[in-house]
């Protein structure tokens, strides 16, 4: 029988070692050292054994730095196996997959690139941000989605009359398959941001739908939140019940989730894409499942 070894980044550890035991793999850890000029130094801790390599790690902040190091432990895979999968739970840049602005570089392309020149065989994802930028590799890649093990979550605390809200219309297709799976509705708010500065704007006028039920606001990411408090913020205006989010990365940058809590959310429940405070819904399942 080939064997099967999985080799935990240090972004990804605790959910490298939650898929190698999914998986019946050897589980293989990184040592990992910041030089003071910001250089990564990455050790992997045994030799593995030929045969299927996976590699776990994300990219989330520091992207850059994250990004290098599992560049580097896909090519130190190489070494001993052709066939080495790259699980990048959190793919970094994953937004920069088209040209919105004249002369924007879609990073994305570039990317997936060095995914493949580094010798990465085959590579996995979580909820992408868009089906379009799985266009750019030209190598193997599955995006897996997060959405039913986050609704098996949600139907376990009981909501009052739940209604799924998508925060814009470039959700509404996420928010729908999660009400679709959670058994309600769904409505999508319709937003404004300026390209130049950030800025989010709720265009919609009042709802009448809202007012008494829980609300779920579904998104695929939290960076800032600012999409989210403003959705919350004109939410429970419409006089609704209790507002939670569910979202696969919670990047939740500098003190988002302060802001978030702040603007009356009971509740954000995110995936172990991206570790944290908030990360209570494993993805291993459906990642062991891909591979």
């Amino acid at each position: 029988m080939l064997s099967v070894t999985v080799i935990g980044g240090k972004a990804s550890e605790d959910l490298a070692k939650k898929l190698s035991k999914r998986l019946k793999a050897d589980f293989i850890s990184s040592d990992l050292r910041i030089f003071p000029d910001g250089e990564s130094k990455i050790t992997i801790n045994a030799n593995p054994k030929k045969g299927k390599i996976i590699i776990v790690n994300s990219t989330y902040p520091p992207v850059d730095s994250n990004l290098m190091q599992t560049l580097s432990l896909i090519a130190k895979a190489r070494q001993f196996s052709s066939d080495v999968i790259s699980v990048i739970p959190y793919l970094g840049y994953a937004r920069q997959d088209r040209e919105f602005l004249p002369g924007e570089i879609v990073t994305l392309s570039v990317i997936a690139k060095l995914l493949k020149a580094s010798g990465a065989s085959k590579v996995i994802v979580v909820d992408i941000h868009s089906q379009m930028g799985l266009k750019h590799f030209d190598i193997p890649i599955k995006n897996v989605s997060a959405v039913q093990e986050l609704v098996n979550h949600f139907k376990k605390l009981k909501l009052k009359d739940p209604l799924v809200v998508s925060p814009d219309l470039g959700g509404a297709t996420r928010a729908e398959e999660f009400a679709k799976l959670y058994g309600t509705d769904f409505i999508a708010l319709k937003k404004q941001r300026d390209r130049k500065t950030g800025k989010v704007e709720i265009m919609t006028l009042n709802l009448d739908g809202v007012k008494g039920r829980d609300l779920v606001l579904v998104d695929d990411m939290i960076s800032t939140g600012g999409s989210i408090v403003k959705a919350t913020e004109f939410l429970r205006k419409q006089k609704c019940g209790k507002v939670y989010v569910a979202c696969t990365h919670a990047l939740l940058i500098d003190s988002a989730e302060n802001k978030i809590r702040k603007a009356g959310i009971s509740g954000i429940i995110s995936t172990n894409t991206i570790p944290g405070n908030t990360s209570v819904v494993d993805v291993s399942g459906i990642i062991a499942k891909a591979i």
